[in-house]
């Protein structure tokens, strides 16, 4: 067993569904992390209140700080619940949500965040406050969509990580074998990969097949080749190798159902690199059938 973390899990509270699961996904991480948990919500003043070099009344302050701790109470309820054993502290600030999650991220272990999946995220992560989160922060960050609830199938499903042999790649990697060890959990490693359509008559079919069987014999060998020093620093992970001549959207879709949780490498603004380009990472952020962790080449791992 790998040496136990203190940081804390820092999730993001907006009183929506979306962070309601996001909170009882974070608290079912912390319990099996033996790791704090930390439930943040900010408030602004809305700006026209300063038109006119207008001061807003302290009854406005003391109202926005009520409703928010207001969603505090009911994170921490939602918290309590699900376990009296997670230890549980709560941050209510005056602020920009972006400079608050992000200044937190710079010692937390992950941040955790509500999605609404199509629509984007919600309340206190929305749009450009999820972009700039997901890309800019110091640690991982966890997108949970409203309907990836944590019951009895899911919290005792897999941990599946995309790979593609990059640095970050590895480095999700190592989150990944990490995430499953605390939890037990199996590991799915997957390498999905595509290639051009081989168009060849009928005599060229023998030497298609032998090149696309020494290809995916190459990209196993690859896979073999990741796998090994995180197989020797966490014997007890049982790791399940899958590598598809796939769309790697389709690929990660499939073998994430009934997970606890998808890792993915990101190369930063760029977008995924390898099997995990642009498009991919929007889509999964979308369409994953379970929470995903965006793991990027700063983070503090």
């Amino acid at each position: 067993m790998s040496e136990q973390s203190t940081k804390e899990i820092v999730v993001a509270v907006d009183g929506s569904d979306a962070s309601n699961q996001a909170v009882k996904w974070a608290a079912n991480a912390a319990l099996k992390r033996k790791q704090p948990l930390k439930l943040v919500t900010a408030y602004t003043m809305p700006q026209f209140m300063y038109a006119d070099g207008m001061v807003p009344p302290q009854e406005l302050y003391n109202e926005l700080e009520g409703e928010a701790n207001d969603k505090l109470d009911n994170a921490q309820k939602i918290v309590t619940d699900f376990s009296s054993e997670v230890e549980v502290s709560r941050l209510l600030k005056e602020s920009a949500p972006i400079d608050l999650l992000l200044e937190l991220g710079d010692s937390a272990e992950m941040i955790v965040m509500g999605s609404r999946g199509l629509g984007g995220l919600s309340g206190l992560v929305m749009g450009s406050v999820s972009s700039a989160v997901v890309s800019h922060a110091n640690c991982p960050v966890v997108v949970v969509r409203k309907d990836n609830d944590v019951n009895e199938d899911t919290k005792y499903g897999p941990v599946v990580v995309g790979v593609d042999g990059s640095d970050v790649s590895r480095k999700a990697m190592r989150v990944a074998f990490r995430e499953a060890e605390a939890r037990g959990a199996l590991l799915r490693a997957v390498h999905a990969y595509t290639d051009a359509q081989v168009h060849t008559t009928y005599v060229g079919l023998v030497d298609a097949q032998n090149r696309m069987d020494k290809e995916v014999s190459e990209r196993q060998d690859m896979l073999d080749d990741e796998l090994k020093p995180f197989l020797e620093e966490f014997p007890s992970v049982q790791v399940e190798e899958i590598v598809e001549r796939e769309r790697a959207v389709h690929s990660l879709v499939e073998c994430a159902k009934g997970a606890q949780l998808l890792v993915l490498g990101s190369h930063g603004r760029g977008g995924f690199k390898g099997m995990l380009l642009g498009s991919t990472s929007r889509a999964l952020l979308q369409y994953a059938p379970c929470p995903m962790m965006v793991v990027r080449p700063s983070d503090n791992i």
